[in-house]
């Protein structure tokens, strides 16, 4: 007979025995297991040595990384000779170029690790990719799990992830095409937390005497504000794409401002540049492909377009297939101010 203290147990044991459930079902979510990539890449402090390959070539670096008082400090450093080196202190990001005998100065407004970015979803963005489990495995001897982020078009890339069972860190990484080739991978060969990374972790290395200085500290402004008499959109997007920002914005080594728009699925984003104005050219950022007056250029992961749309320069550059690139810089269109409808935020 059931007395009322063994229903009780029974009740309880049926509770315990219904979370622990509903835990191992969250615990084997490949997308808690992203969420926990990105909390630990971007809230906690480590350093590590990688390798990066990409078309062929093999880079070492290292990166030192420290959130401190809510402030996010970070240094890149190649190991392999070159000498160069990115600081971000904040929402600045500092580039040392010893082979250029330049420091180019900007400000970063995303938030995103020097690291690269990695996959993190909303509601729209998981229309366009599958999200799987692929194993659990050891890497480098420690218990791992493989995530996979596939793309379900030619529009975007996927993601493969080996994901540290116990620091929730990427401990290998690689950016695959729709037929799973690799455009790119990063491989840790070490990785470790550390509650305490000096400030001095954080100073560069390179001696900047007779270097020329380019800095690029103003904020982006409104294009209303720019004077423009007519705001640029790309009038067809790929399914899923959209504008997150629109914004007049002045390059490093350049004085004319350009219309800078960003378009994204919530993971793949591409920048559309609008040469507003003739003048100066802006210098070129290190690892940004070098495009023809018009034309498709590639670089690892990176796609470039650019073509002349209504006697205006239009470049379209993001970590998307070279088609995607192509189709959003052929469909950007000026309109007059009273056509357009206000950005999305």
């Amino acid at each position: 007979m059931l007395t009322k203290r063994n229903s009780d147990r029974f009740g309880w044991g049926l509770f315990a025995l219904l979370v622990s459930v509903v835990a191992a079902a969250a615990d084997d979510d490949p997308r808690v297991w992203l969420q926990r990539m990105n909390h630990a890449l971007t809230a906690t402090n480590y350093e590590g040595v990688f390798s990066h390959w990409q078309d062929g070539k093999v880079e070492m670096l290292r990166i030192i990384h420290r959130v401190k008082d809510g402030e996010v400090r970070e240094r890149l450093v190649s190991l392999d000779g070159s000498g160069r080196e990115f600081i971000r202190t904040g929402t600045e990001l500092a580039c040392y170029l010893p082979d250029k005998r330049t420091v180019l100065v900007e400000r970063r407004s995303d938030q995103s690790p020097l690291l690269g970015n990695f996959p993190s979803f909303d509601e729209a963005s998981t229309q366009f990719y599958d999200v799987r489990l692929v194993k659990r495995t050891r890497f480098n001897r420690r218990p791992t799990r493989i995530i996979a982020v596939e793309p379900k078009d030619e529009f975007r890339y996927g993601y493969r992830l080996w994901i540290d069972e116990a620091t929730a860190m990427p401990r290998r990484t690689q950016l695959c095409d729709a037929k799973g080739n690799i455009i790119e991978q990063v491989v840790f060969s070490d990785l470790t937390a550390n509650a305490h990374i000096p400030d001095v972790a954080f100073k560069p290395e390179v001696s900047t005497e007779g270097f020329r200085w380019l800095r690029n500290d103003a904020p982006s402004r409104p294009l209303l504000a720019a004077g423009n008499p007519a705001l640029w959109n790309a009038l067809k997007l790929p399914p899923g794409f959209r504008m997150m920002m629109r914004a007049a914005q002045v390059m490093p080594g350049s004085t004319d401002p350009v219309t800078h728009i960003v378009y994204s699925d919530g993971l793949a984003s591409v920048s559309v540049f609008v040469e507003v104005h003739s003048g100066t050219p802006a210098m070129q950022m290190p690892g940004e492909p070098t495009l023809p007056p018009q034309g498709v250029a590639r670089v690892g992961s990176s796609s470039a377009f650019s073509t002349v749309i209504e006697g205006h320069k239009v470049t379209a550059v993001g970590e998307v297939p070279p088609e995607t690139v192509k189709f959003i810089a052929n469909s950007v269109k000026s309109a007059p101010l009273s056509l357009q409808a206000p950005p999305a935020r």
